[in-house]
């Protein structure tokens, strides 16, 4: 798919937008409502807090998330349950497909909701954890506990207390990892990271947000975007200890501007078509999607300026919500997965390897997989979340589960900073997570894990000011802000990776 440019920001400051036929849960059953909203005044043209009102009762599917629940798989078992795992994302984006297409029915009979989707759904479930059972059993002897319980699924609105982070648009803090900690100050490029995302993230509920999205009509909605104005400075970095390292290393491997995307995810659904249900930037590793082995991204060629480096970086694409059409709108990940509106190539992108505040950092091994934030965190609770998003001048304001409303002139900025602690012997785990950690509060790594360059990724837009645009997402994860994730893969050759441990330890800024 060729990139798409951006639009004018004086055609898009004026254009009233439309938040079409949102599925929402009221009266018994789903019912349908249009709203509308100014993406240049913010201001929302239904009644004062009737759109907040009704964006509050926004239905998901809300299933419990089998693949946090396994740490533990074999490695002969994996490439069957990572299938079963990517069949049963795809399951609950069909049930949600079929909850769109049959709303004037449910809307009339309730119980259809029950019978013909959420009943079959729970039945397609269990069969893909058996099946999961069976090839755990195979290859370990033993069948996993507790997999039944993972098959249930059942609707709830957006304020209903089933997430623990507050991402219903409540403006509560999440306690997961701070996005941009061990950040280093004197970022060549003048931006501020922080790492605080706390006071000021509940206001600007009333800010108008809509999407046409052709009827799907599946978020964001108002309450996810605060003026950045109203936010107070939160960033707090920790403090380096004696003995920190405290150099950087840069590595620049454009925007994307050769549009690069594919709904697919190596790491979390190797062997799997459209295993993300969203479209992903990638920049770096050109050989990249789901299909890739090792040796396949060892000798893809490179965006990087540094050809040592052909490391992959990905990350779900931000869109305008404006009405237009992107040439995936028939295609996964893009329309059939209810992600719609034109993709915007960041302004910006900096990918930089910081040190630790409390010592000295060793080399990442080469094909380490690390996943930072969570991309169903509004179904799951905030343990995972790693979204930060602010607006360039305001970088000592980050927000963790709100969009960020930019003043004129000003752009978005999301950032992550991926975890920095590594167990010393695995390049992946079951979960894609518990081989990798953040460091504690300390800024130390935890027991039996050690510092490695820590991956702090900036990326910038140009977007007309205003509620205007979202991050592809789950179907079932309505473009939740605090979904946003960041993917990596270590491609590094091994000269190139000691210069950037000698930089980060020795103190120097490298490139």
């Amino acid at each position: 798919m060729g990139r798409t440019s951006r639009k004018k920001r004086s055609t898009l400051a004026n254009r009233a937008i439309v938040a079409s036929a949102a599925l929402i849960l009221g009266g018994g059953g789903l019912v349908a409502v249009n709203v509308y909203a100014s993406a240049g005044e913010g201001g929302s043209g239904a009644p004062p807090g009737q759109f907040r009102d009704a964006a509050r009762q926004m239905s998901t599917i809300d299933c419990p998330d089998a693949g946090i629940s396994l740490p533990d798989v074999p490695d002969r078992a994996r490439p069957e349950v990572d299938r079963e795992l990517a069949a049963m994302d795809t399951q609950i984006t069909d049930a949600y497909r079929q909850f769109a297409d049959r709303k004037e029915r449910i809307a009339r009979d309730p119980a259809l909701a029950e019978n013909a989707v959420l009943g079959p759904l729970r039945s397609k479930r269990s069969a893909s954890l058996d099946r999961i059972g069976i090839a755990v059993e195979r290859a370990a002897g033993d069948r996993p506990q507790g997999l039944d319980g993972l098959a249930g699924c059942s609707l709830r609105a957006d304020d209903e207390g089933g997430q623990s982070g507050g991402y219903g648009g409540d403006g509560g803090q999440d306690d997961g990892q701070d996005p941009a900690e061990s950040a280093d100050p004197g970022q060549d490029d003048g931006q501020e990271e922080g790492n605080g995302q706390g006071d000021g993230q509940g206001q600007g509920d009333d800010q108008g947000q809509g999407d046409d999205q052709g009827g799907q009509g599946n978020g964001p909605e108002a309450s996810d975007f605060v003026d950045i104005q109203s936010v107070q400075p939160n960033a707090d970095r920790p403090r380096n200890r004696r003995g920190a390292s405290r150099g950087t290393f840069t590595t620049d491997c454009g925007r994307n501007e050769n549009g690069k995307f594919n709904p697919d995810n190596v790491i979390a659904a190797p062997g799997v078509s459209n295993g993300a249900h969203h479209m992903h930037d990638y920049v770096g590793n050109q050989a990249t999607d789901a299909f890739s082995s090792d040796d396949d991204l060892a000798g893809g060629e490179s965006t990087c300026r540094n050809q040592g480096d052909r490391s992959t970086y990905y990350w779900p694409v931000l869109r305008l919500q404006n009405g237009e059409d992107e040439n995936d709108v028939d295609a996964d990940g893009g329309g059939k997965d209810q992600n719609t509106g034109e993709i915007q190539t960041p302004s910006q992108v900096t990918l930089k390897f910081v040190g630790s505040p409390a010592g000295k950092v060793t080399a990442m091994p080469r094909f380490l997989r690390i996943i930072t934030g969570d991309a169903k965190s509004f179904t799951n609770g905030d343990a995972n979340a790693n979204a930060s998003w602010s607006c360039t001048g305001f970088e000592d304001r980050q927000l963790a589960d709100k969009y960020p409303i930019c003043p004129e002139g000003s752009q978005v900025v999301r950032s992550f900073a991926f975890q920095s602690c590594w167990d010393g012997q695995n390049t992946d785990s079951a979960n894609h997570r518990t081989h990798v950690a953040f460091a504690q509060d300390d800024g130390r790594c935890p027991a039996g894990f050690r510092a490695v360059p820590q991956l702090v990724q900036r990326i910038v837009y140009d977007v007309p000011p205003g509620p205007g645009f979202a991050v592809d997402s789950f179907p079932e994860q309505l473009h939740k802000p605090g979904t946003d994730h960041g993917d990596f893969i270590n491609v590094f050759d091994d000269k190139l990776m000691k210069k950037v441990v000698s930089c980060i330890n020795g103190g120097r800024k490298c490139r």
